[in-house]
């Protein structure tokens, strides 16, 4: 195990410690809730019966949505606390998900070709090589398999409401692929000013994953990209005041969303 694991795996068990909006299961989903969850964008179609991969994506929420559409659920996660979260979301809904410890670098522990969608939620800047990760899922992926990821808008990464100057939001860091960036954690990520419990002794680390090296590594594997997105999540409002987290994303959309085919007879070849 390296510093990386060693740093996620103390962060998340502090996150999950604070409660923190990533670390709580959702258990009070029903089919359409589920289905939101997971496929706004009505790319996946149905799901009953296929085999998915939550990848870095304990927690007890994604997980939840696929198994109660009918999938065959794993979840792959570095952190036990997390794991924790989705069987504490198999007992509440009685459904079965199977959980895995390990890095997401690393899925030895699963075979090859054995399903049907990956989704990974927002973790693949949590190590310094995106390429890495996307190996490992070409291996695990059937061909005609989905994979959906989330991850920090690299021209963003480091930015925050914080960085309200009077004027804007001021770039500071340089576009350096793999650079590290250290974040401090935003208020709604976890009420750390209502906390009466230590908070987290490390903020998030990430790594800036240049758009050449993610999609230049997928075109490599042979994934076929289907669809981009802003995240939906992060509700802009341009008429916040500035220096707000509302207003900040209104401005710079902070989070990216792919989702892509694996068609490993059509990769990309030098003539």
């Amino acid at each position: 195990m390296d510093d990386v694991a060693r740093y996620n795996i103390e962060r998340w068990q502090a996150l999950a410690d604070a409660d923190a909006l990533f670390t709580r299961p959702a258990l009070d989903l029903d089919a359409a809730s589920a289905h939101e969850r997971v496929d706004a964008e009505g790319l996946l179609g149905g799901v009953a019966g296929r085999d998915v991969l939550c990848l870095a994506g304990g927690g007890g929420q994604q997980s939840a949505a696929f198994a109660l559409l009918g999938a065959n659920v794993t979840v792959f996660d570095l952190s036990e606390a997390q794991l924790e979260r989705d069987r504490v979301a198999a007992r509440h809904y009685g459904l079965d998900i199977q959980t895995i410890r390990g890095d997401m670098r690393d899925l030895s522990p699963l075979a090859p070709a054995s399903f049907d969608i990956v989704y990974q939620p927002y973790s693949l800047g949590f190590v310094p090589d995106a390429r890495v990760v996307f190996a490992q899922v070409a291996r695990v992926l059937r061909p005609g398999g989905l994979y959906y990821f989330n991850f920090s808008n690299p021209f963003y990464c480091g930015l925050s409401e914080r960085d309200w100057d009077g004027n804007g939001y001021v770039l500071k860091l340089p576009y350096a692929d793999g650079a590290e960036v250290v974040i401090p954690d935003a208020e709604w990520v976890y009420a750390r000013s209502r906390q009466s419990h230590p908070t987290p002794a490390r903020p998030t680390r990430e790594y800036r994953q240049s758009f050449s090296k993610l999609l230049n590594s997928l075109i490599g594997l042979g994934f076929a990209l289907l669809h981009v997105s802003d995240s939906r999540d992060f509700y802009p409002d341009p008429e916040a005041e500035p220096g707000t987290w509302a207003h900040f994303v209104s401005v710079a959309p902070p989070w990216l969303a792919f989702w892509l085919r694996y068609a490993p007879d059509a990769q990309f070849t030098n003539p």
